[in-house]
This record gives structure tokens, C-alpha cells and sequence, in this order.
């Protein structure tokens, strides 16, 4: 039996994805990147689940501080999303297109976001091109509730 690769791209594309900005953080360094593999994993306690690049810088800082912030995006931000979508070198960098401030965890928090929730990782799964990671919500702040950034919108792709 093999796979049906353009099958398999075109049905994984399928999958319904929002868009947000995770945020770590390592002593004085920031970084952040676009997450879209993310959902709720839990009520009780309260779990996000989220897909993070394996060979990204923020998959390093997130395994050594066991910390991540996600911040949800609103429809009309798919300009900044675009800003931390594409990996870079440098980090830091990207937070110049937005204000933020430091939640009780000491993760950036993006001021201008429907609003964020501040994580400590319980567990993770390291296979393949990116570690599934679960962090216990510690922390949640609303700045303004909106419609939220869906990845079909934008036109983008990331799955298959």
C-alpha cells in the first residue's frame, strides 16, 4: 500500500486552523513565531496543544524555560501574522511591529491581540519535523474580544 500524496496534501489542508502568535522568552531574549497547529486539549486542568518547528529557535527557548505564550489574533491582523510567520535569524527582531507587555509568567503579550494565554509545558512529543507540545494555561488575559484569524482566510497554506 502507498500513500496518495496529493490526496493526503489536499485533505490535510482541509483541517480548519486559527492563527496566533506564540511568545517565549529566555532570560532578556524574545522571540515568537506563527503557530496554526493549535487546540484545546483540555478543560479541567485547562491544556492547549501546539505544534512547534523542531529546528526553530523558539523550540529550543520553550524546552529550557518549559514556558509559551499564545496569542490570538484577531481577522484583521493577517499583516502581522505575516511578520513572524517566516523564520529568522535574529531574535527579537519581529516585536518591533507591536506593542506588548510582560504577563505574570514574564511572556511577551501582544497589547493590540483579542488577548493571550500564558503556558507552563507538562509534556511534549519530539517526532518528525515538529515536537507537539502541551502547557497547562496558567495565565489568561482578554485585552478586546473579536472575530478570530483563521488560516483560510489569508489565502496561505501550511499542512499537507
Amino acid at each position: 500500500m502507498s500513500l496518495n500524496l496529493e490526496a493526503k496534501k489536499i485533505l490535510l489542508r482541509k483541517i480548519p486552523h486559527g492563527l496566533f502568535i506564540s511568545t517565549v522568552r529566555e532570560d532578556d531574549e524574545i522571540n515568537g513565531f506563527t503557530a496554526s497547529w493549535v487546540t484545546q486539549g483540555s478543560f479541567n486542568p485547562p491544556l492547549v496543544v501546539m505544534a512547534v518547528r523542531a529546528d526553530g529557535s523558539s523550540h529550543g527557548m520553550i524546552q529550557r524555560t518549559r514556558k509559551f505564550a499564545l496569542n490570538f489574533l484577531r481577522s484583521d491582523q493577517k499583516d502581522l501574522a505575516a511578520v513572524f510567520f517566516k523564520p529568522q535569524k535574529g531574535l527579537g527582531g519581529r516585536f518591533d511591529s507591536c506593542s506588548y507587555t510582560f504577563g505574570e509568567l514574564g511572556l511577551p503579550l501582544l497589547e493590540d491581540a483579542i488577548g493571550a494565554v500564558e503556558c507552563e509545558l507538562i509534556s511534549d512529543v519530539q517526532h518528525g519535523d515538529h515536537t507537539v507540545v502541551i502547557g497547562e494555561v496558567k495565565n489568561a488575559k482578554l485585552n478586546k474580544d473579536g472575530e478570530p484569524l483563521i488560516l483560510s482566510d489569508t489565502g496561505w497554506n501550511y499542512g499537507g
